[in-house]
């Protein structure tokens, strides 16, 4: 999966064929430990680049200066001000413990990093050249001579193969997932390091590697990885923590000799010498701060808030701007999100019913002023969103399971239920009324009961942004009509983070982010053994032996066109076991900011959040002495 989650096999025979034939003539022992580690590859198959695609050739060759959606006209210098909602009392966002604080990326740099103008490809960073035979069963990174980190030290391979074991062993349970297909990693000298891969592992398995944060093991040397909670972090990247007011604000100083400055991965990018993250408890309050000035970007992420609450002089003037980027990213999942392991979640017609009771018409037509498309897909507005019903191919993968899947897998073209806008929602709340009588569901005394009559169906939806009440209300009431009632807990960010990772939820609302090329993230997503691991992403709790194999033959497929169709396959089996309640989503990013920055021609069309985007800018010449 590329940052912010396809080859042809080596023909065993010839291998053992080859290898005969040294034995006969008596070659001598292999004399340094990096020809040991390309043995089980002729010469001919192994690759040495300076980047690998996931599909085809990298766009960029061996001599590119830049990214296309960076300029060669900007400077360095001047600042930006941004901002979060909630709060933060970490600084280590790889453990599953503490809120950690935004942007901590910017201090560290993996082995490769991606260009967001293609799919996936990653480009060497940290690594000035990527070693690996075609069938992709292993990877020497070769580091290059220049990385340092921002303490001067060299980076080498010992800290790679550190920061992997680290992660591995106490790191979020994520990363055991993500890496699950890497069988061992070993320091071939100071400078290179090999990862070895499972038999069979997912051609994806290759590039994600290149993805690993590197930590300098001798800083973490007698610190404890799980606790360190406000120790600022040393790392390799183009900024460092510089200041910080818990809970309350960040600020990045940017690394004015940066190792990487002139490399063409990073030239153009990471141009301010100061990024400052103000935190907000409340998204209104953050955005009549931002009208005043207090901060110079935002990223608006409410649909009613872009159309009514972006006015004032500034606005008017010019000062502000406000602009719609058009992107191209798989817009993933966002749901109400069942939680399996509440028994009464346990039965898929009630899931289906309680999903009728949303109107997201009336709520996009009446709340978000027609912003939002219904989703319909954990893979939305990407090819592998599945549609119509199942190809011959996935048929193929769907059939030995056909009596452990609901009929409507093989009959029926998905559709969320539509309504007519109009706040009744008599149609849906008739057919799920229908579906609950055919459970054996009973109204009693205006409640519903599960058909042995002894429980109540009754749960909390849980929440962290006052925003999101007023969609969750008219929800409620629908589900009142059913006999069922639900209710709205808000609680302070902190109090939700830890709740959800410790799945101690009936359901909320999440978004299942997903790249151009699912893989072996999908694990920590779907997997049975994740339902179980506090921490993990799987917190719908799917513990579903399909899901398991379908989830098994994403991260297996050794073609686009194979990906494509076990994607396919698996969304199909996610959607119509209805796991969750799909919201909406959008084909743009939708930004305000301040008219202090300059912005190269081009945005990037695969950048997640803008994230990298806004990393292009520049200030402008009376911004630069900010």
């Amino acid at each position: 999966m590329p940052k912010h989650g396809f080859c042809s096999c080596t023909n065993p025979l010839k291998q053992i064929t080859h290898l005969l034939l040294l034995l006969t003539i008596c070659i001598a022992p292999l004399i340094s430990s990096q020809i040991a580690s390309a043995s089980e590859a002729t010469a001919s198959e192994i690759i040495k680049s300076h980047a690998i695609a996931m599909h085809g050739q990298p766009k960029y060759g061996p001599d590119f200066t830049r990214f296309d959606y960076t300029s060669p006209d900007a400077v360095k210098g001047g600042k930006i001000k941004l901002h979060s909602v909630g709060t933060f009392d970490s600084l280590n966002p790889f453990v599953a413990k503490g809120n950690p604080a935004d942007r901590l990326g910017l201090v560290y740099d993996t082995l490769t990093t991606s260009s967001d103008d293609e799919p996936f490809t990653q480009y060497g960073l940290l690594a000035k050249t990527i070693e690996y035979p075609k069938d992709r069963s292993w990877v020497i990174y070769h580091l290059d001579p220049d990385a340092r980190f921002n303490d001067g030290s060299k980076v080498t391979a010992e800290d790679v193969d550190f920061s992997f074991k680290l992660l591995m062993e106490k790191g979020n349970p994520f990363y055991g997932y993500y890496y699950a297909d890497v069988i061992n990693s070993e320091v071939l000298n100071e400078s290179s390091i090999k990862f070895t891969f499972k038999e069979g592992s997912s051609p994806e398995t290759l590039l994600i590697t290149g993805q690993l944060p590197v930590f300098p093991k001798h800083f973490w040397k007698g610190k404890d990885f799980e606790h360190s909670a406000l120790l600022k972090p040393l790392g390799s990247g183009p900024y460092k923590v510089s200041k910080v007011d818990p809970g309350r604000s960040i600020t990045y100083e940017r690394v004015q000799d940066y190792w990487g400055i002139n490399k063409p991965t990073q030239k153009g990018l990471y141009n301010f010498d100061t990024i400052i993250v103000d935190y907000y408890r409340d998204d209104t309050v953050a955005l009549e701060a931002f009208k005043a000035g207090e901060y110079d970007y935002r990223y608006e992420r409410v649909a009613k808030l872009w159309a009514t609450a972006y006015e004032g002089q500034a606005i008017a003037d010019g000062r502000i701007i406000k602009k719609e980027v058009q992107h191209h990213n798989p817009s993933g999942m966002q749901a109400y999100v069942f939680n399996l392991r509440n028994p009464i979640f346990q039965n898929k017609t009630l899931r289906q019913a309680i999903g009728m009771a949303f109107d997201f018409e009336w709520t996009n037509k009446n709340l978000f002023y027609g912003a939002y498309k219904r989703t319909n897909s954990y893979f939305e507005n990407s090819e592998l969103a599945s549609s119509g019903l199942p190809s011959k191919a996935e048929l193929k993968l769907l059939e030995p399971y056909r009596d452990q899947l609901p009929k409507s897998v093989f009959t029926e073209d998905y559709q969320s239920p539509v309504s007519k806008g109009d706040k009744h929602n008599r149609k849906n709340l008739r057919a799920a009324k229908k579906l609950l009588d055919s459970a054996g569901y009973k109204v009693v005394n205006g409640q519903l009961m599960t058909p042995d009559g002894k429980q109540p169906v009754s749960f909390e939806i849980l929440l962290y942004d006052s925003a999101f009440e007023r969609i969750a209300n008219p929800f409620v009431q629908n589900l009142k009509k059913l006999g069922i009632n639900a209710k709205v807990s808000k609680v302070d960010t902190s109090q939700y983070i830890n709740r959800r990772r410790d799945f101690d939820f009936d359901m909320i609302s999440h978004v299942f982010g997903q790249s151009l090329s699912p893989g072996n993230e999908q694990r920590d997503f779907w997997s049975s053994h994740a339902a179980e691991t506090p921490g993990s992403r799987n917190i719908t709790g799917i513990a579903n032996p399909v899901v398991d194999a379908l989830v098994d033959e994403v991260i297996a497929a050794q073609t686009r066109e194979d990906l494509v169709t076990a994607t396919h396959a698996l969304d199909r089996v996610l959607l119509n076991m209805h796991y969750v309640i799909p919201q909406w989503y959008s084909s743009s990013h939708r930004l305000a900011y301040w008219d202090h920055y300059f912005q190269p021609d081009i945005s990037p069309e695969y950048d997640i959040g803008y994230g990298t985007g806004l990393m292009t800018w520049w200030a402008k010449p009376a911004d630069t002495k900010k």
